[in-house]
C-alpha cells in the first residue's frame, strides 16, 4: 500500500470540477487587502481570508474533494488519514457530511485543540508516535480493519 499521493498538474478542468463538487460544502471567503501593505511593497497585495473558513482553514478544500472524489463503494467503510492538524479536521468534517466513518491517526503531540476538533466532527482519533513511520504503520493498521479509502495529505507535514 503506497502512503504517497500520486503527483499530478491539475488542469483548469480538474480545478473546476473540483469546485463544483466543493462548492455546496465550502464558504465562499472574502479577498481583502490593504493600502498600507501596498504602499511598503510596491505592489497590489491580496490577502485570502481562508480563515474564515469552515475548519478554519483552506484544507477543507482539499479534503473534502477527496472524500467527494470517492467512489460511494470506496467510501463505504470509512475514510482514514494521517494527520496532526488542519488535513485531520478536513477529512473529519468531509466524512461527516457524506455520513461515512473517519479515521485520523495523529501524533500523541498534536494539539489538544486539535485532536478534540476531529473528535467534535464525529471521527475516531488514533494516537501514535509523533514519527512519520509510526503514522504510515498505525494508519496502515487501521485502514486493515474496515477497509476505509486513505485520504493522505499532500505533505507530509499535516
Amino acid at each position: 500500500m503506497s502512503l504517497s499521493p500520486p503527483l499530478s498538474v491539475p488542469t483548469l478542468a480538474t480545478i473546476q470540477e473540483a469546485h463544483a463538487r466543493i462548492k455546496p460544502y465550502i464558504h465562499q471567503t472574502p479577498v481583502l487587502s490593504s493600502g498600507s501593505l501596498n504602499a511598503i511593497a510596491g505592489a497590489e497585495v491580496y490577502f485570502k481570508c481562508e480563515n474564515l473558513q469552515k475548519i478554519g482553514a483552506f484544507k477543507i478544500r482539499g479534503g473534502l474533494n477527496a472524500v467527494l472524489s470517492l467512489p460511494e463503494e470506496e467510501r463505504r467503510n470509512g475514510v482514514a488519514t494521517h494527520s496532526s492538524g488542519n488535513h485531520a479536521q478536513a477529512i473529519a468534517y468531509a466524512a461527516r457530511e457524506v455520513g461515512v466513518k473517519a479515521y485520523i491517526v495523529m501524533p500523541r503531540t498534536a494539539p489538544e485543540i486539535k485532536q478534540k476538533a476531529v473528535a467534535g466532527y464525529g471521527a475516531e482519533g488514533i494516537l501514535c508516535e509523533p514519527t512519520l513511520q509510526s503514522r504510515e504503520d498505525t494508519l496502515q493498521a487501521v485502514v486493515a480493519a474496515p477497509g476505509a479509502a486513505l485520504c493522505i495529505p499532500s505533505t507530509t507535514t499535516g
